[in-house]
């Protein structure tokens, strides 16, 4: 039977006090931490380091991460192994000064908080770092050779195809591998379709090709209808192109599509409202449909987080519903991770060949190994997986956040927690920016809902936090959860 490395610490005398912060994940985290308590003289030469599953236990980390860790400080003279004795510190590892002098090590400092509660991120830790390598390592040996050549601005064929079978399977959009135009996420969609990268625009990214469209040398034109909480910088990169914004006011059922008048498109997140949560309810669905047909516009459909739902049926695409109305836009940012770049357009026929020519002759954004990777990656399945592992993990996060705040702060109502990455905690009036400020002082980082706002629209949504609760490592939630709960106690 395996002991915990907290029994194991207290036979050998030490605490270690292992902090797994700082940049490189959890197994550059450790193996710094291990680096410091040998040179630091905290584990002395010939100390015999816990086995992999103990230290893994405590640390809620994988038997892997620890493994990894280990054989590299062997690697690098700090620790020994060998059969039947386990790991041990090498002798030669001499602490610059005695033990006994040397205080505890604070955590390493990042610049970042210490609790990052941010909505919009995924837990990076969660990356499937095997399946990935697996799916890359294949995708890479059954390339034809002309994919490592410039690539098409489409994207490439191989994962055109397999989004559209995962599309129309997991979130019910209808259409065929040459509507498709791989992106490199939701921004960059924005900027080809509304001119920031192309031709005729200004300070775009490489853009090159094709005719000047209606809005600052954009596909489409505007002013643009959009929810009146939402992404800030969302709204910065359209006012940057030229567009004009004109907010949609909210309610629990969503966006109030009936408010829509003059505008030629409607930006919406239909199956998710960001950040104030719950799904667009049918009849406005249906709605916003009939005034795009009559007006001739065109409704883009921001699918962010639709594969995260807990307590509800899934909702399907509002992309279903009409294709050549419908502009469905999604990406893997919040499900895999941020740092592929990776993401997608599903185009009505005749805005193809305009967001292609927006987007030039090559593609110059999206690595088209990463492309073939994810395309094997979803195909053998590896990809559903991923998701409904992750949807536990994100549930349990949630659940413990409710359940922690029903017994510390329990005048705090908690919405918006169905689908999605974040919960909204609402504030009594008047106190959302004295409780964004006092957890900051905590080292607590999270948003106020006014950081949302259009600043043309409403103050519909009340005073409330935007809490996003699967950033932090599942090492570190607790101590997270902790500390904002301390904050809204006082509240």
């Amino acid at each position: 039977m395996t002991e915990s490395w907290v029994n194991y610490a207290e036979r050998i005398g030490v605490d270690l006090h292992l902090e797994l912060s700082g940049p490189g994940g959890r197994r550059a985290a450790l193996t710094r931490a291990l680096r410091e308590a040998v040179r630091g003289g905290r584990l002395a030469p010939g100390t015999r380091l816990p086995p992999y599953r103990s230290l893994a236990a405590d640390l809620g980390v994988a038997r892997n991460t620890v493994a990894d860790a280990y054989a590299e400080l062997v690697a690098e003279g700090w620790l020994t192994a060998r059969q039947g004795s386990g790991t041990r510190v090498a002798e030669r590892a001499r602490p610059l000064r005695r033990a006994v002098d040397v205080p505890a090590q604070a955590p390493a400092r990042t610049g970042g908080p210490r609790h990052d509660l941010r909505q919009g991120r995924p837990d990076a830790s969660a990356f499937p770092r095997a399946a990935w390598a697996a799916s890359y390592r294949r995708a890479l040996q059954a390339a034809p050779s002309e994919a490592f050549g410039p690539g098409d601005p489409a994207g490439r064929r191989e994962l055109r195809e397999t989004l559209a079978e995962y599309l129309a399977r997991a979130r019910g959009v209808r259409t065929e591998p040459d509507r498709i135009v791989i992106c490199s996420g939701f921004a960059h969609a924005l900027r080809l379709l509304f001119g920031r990268d192309a031709p005729g625009s200004t300070g775009g990214a490489g853009g090159a090709g094709g005719p000047a469209g209606p809005a600052g040398g954009g596909v489409l034109p505007g002013p643009l209808g959009v929810e009146a909480y939402g992404l800030g910088f969302h709204r910065d990169l359209l006012a940057a192109a030229g567009v004009r914004t004109v907010p949609l006011p909210l309610d629990e059922h969503g966006a109030r599509v009936a408010a829509l008048g003059r505008e030629r498109a409607v930006l919406l997140t239909p199956a998710h409202q960001f950040p104030t949560g719950g799904p667009l309810r049918p009849e406005r669905r249906a709605a916003v449909i009939d005034w795009a047909r009559a007006r001739g516009a065109v409704v883009l459909e921001d699918d962010y987080d639709g594969e995260f739902r807990y307590d509800r049926r899934p909702v399907g695409a509002l992309q279903g519903l009409d294709p050549e109305r419908v502009i469905h836009i999604g990406s893997v940012s919040k499900s895999l991770s941020p740092a592929l770049r990776l993401g997608w357009m599903v185009l009505p026929e005749r805005y193809v060949e305009p967001v292609l020519a927006a987007k030039g002759e090559r593609e110059g954004w999206a690595s088209v190994p990463d492309q073939l990777a994810l395309a094997d990656f979803v195909a053998c399945g590896s990809y559903d997986r991923h998701v409904r592992r992750m949807r536990q993990r994100y549930r349990g996060r949630r659940d413990r956040l409710v359940a922690a705040l029903a017994e510390r702060a329990p005048h705090i109502e908690v919405t918006g927690i169905a689908a999605g990455l974040h919960a909204v905690l609402r504030l009594p009036p008047g106190t959302e920016r004295t409780v964004v400020e006092a957890a900051a002082r905590r080292g607590v980082a999270l948003d106020g809902l006014a950081a949302f706002r259009h600043p043309d629209g409403p103050a519909s949504a009340g005073d409330g936090l935007v809490v996003g609760y699967a950033a932090p490592a599942d090492h570190a939630y607790g101590a997270a959860l902790e500390a904002l709960c301390e904050v809204l106690a006082a509240a």
